[in-house]
């Protein structure tokens, strides 16, 4: 039988408060009626029924654990898994069992920035949170290794942070090969082509994908996962913030020239249907370059009078 997979635990499970009755009540008063019936005949039969009963007292008191909504134990039995017990309550097992516990709720992690080159090849500081939680509890258990992280810590804590370490060298591997994927913006690209600016729902899903493909094979999955911090890195700040700076002043720039014409050519057309003035091509050329100069310049025009000597 294959049981490398997650299934429920389908051994004896006890309801721990009616386990309190045996293990606390009867069992004690077992060996205090014992104790007290023996006498120097049946001495030898009073300490051969005390000393299992003491025995089974004391493993008694080894099989109870809670377990709360969102929590779940791996059972154990001397190296075998036999099953995943999820059930809600106050319950006893076999106390032979290792019983390993694992939150099933989930969690946030913040993936601090990285520096990564984007498609084009610029370097940028990008970072990410994720909300993910446990899918497969064997997975999760036996097949990532908490050794090298076991330093004096006990195993539902050790076995906590190898998850959470696994979780961050896989998510800061896929936000990687994700930011590869796009340019940090439309310079230099085609403006129809998403970005990492303004990608939005496309790139964080297919961040959540990449991320699902590499935690599946210890069992866990990602709910959501988000850039939070994106951009360019120290070196080429400065220089791509005064790209920035030419492309919008450039973007402006075509704004006010399209204007100005459509304002010049408006202009014209009203002069010449109100019947104000015959302009020679001369003198609508020179109006034509004066109202652009007036239109597009950066300050206000300095009027000039011509003046007769």
């Amino acid at each position: 039988m294959d049981n490398n997979h997650e299934f429920e635990y389908k051994g004896m499970i006890i309801n721990g408060f009616a386990m309190i009755f045996f293990t606390w009540i009867l069992i004690p008063a077992l060996m205090v009626c014992f104790g007290v019936l023996g006498n120097e005949e049946n001495l030898w039969l009073s300490v051969g029924c005390n000393i299992p009963l003491f025995i089974c007292f004391i493993l008694g008191c080894c099989g109870y654990f809670t377990q709360e909504p969102g929590e779940a134990r791996v059972m154990i039995f001397f190296g075998k898994y036999v099953g995943t017990c999820r059930r809600v309550g106050y319950f006893w097992v076999n106390p032979f069992l290792t019983r390993r516990k694992l939150s099933l709720r989930l969690r946030n992690m913040d993936i601090e920035p990285i520096k990564v080159n984007d498609k084009v090849g610029n370097p940028v500081l990008i970072g990410m949170v994720l909300v993910w939680k446990i899918k497969d509890t064997y997975r999760a258990v036996f097949d990532i290794d908490s050794a090298s992280l076991n330093v004096g810590a006990n195993n539902a804590s050790v076995n906590a942070r190898a998850l959470e370490h696994f979780v961050r060298i896989q998510s800061d591997a896929a936000l990687r090969e994700v930011a590869g994927h796009y340019a940090y913006d439309n310079t230099g690209t085609h403006d129809n082509e998403l970005t990492l600016r303004d990608g939005g729902e496309a790139v964080s899903t297919l961040l959540e994908n990449k991320i699902n493909e590499r935690l599946a094979m210890a069992g866990m999955e990602v709910i959501e996962a988000r850039i939070n911090y994106l951009a360019y890195a120290p070196e080429i700040a400065a220089v791509m913030l005064r790209r920035q700076q030419a492309a919008a002043i450039i973007s402006a720039r075509e704004k006010i020239v399209e204007g100005a014409v459509t304002m010049v050519d408006l202009a014209l057309r009203k002069l010449e249907a109100d019947d104000v003035c015959k302009l020679s091509d001369e003198r609508r050329a020179q109006l034509v370059s004066n109202l652009l100069v007036v239109l597009c310049a950066d300050e206000p025009a300095q009027p000039v009078l011509p003046t007769a000597n």
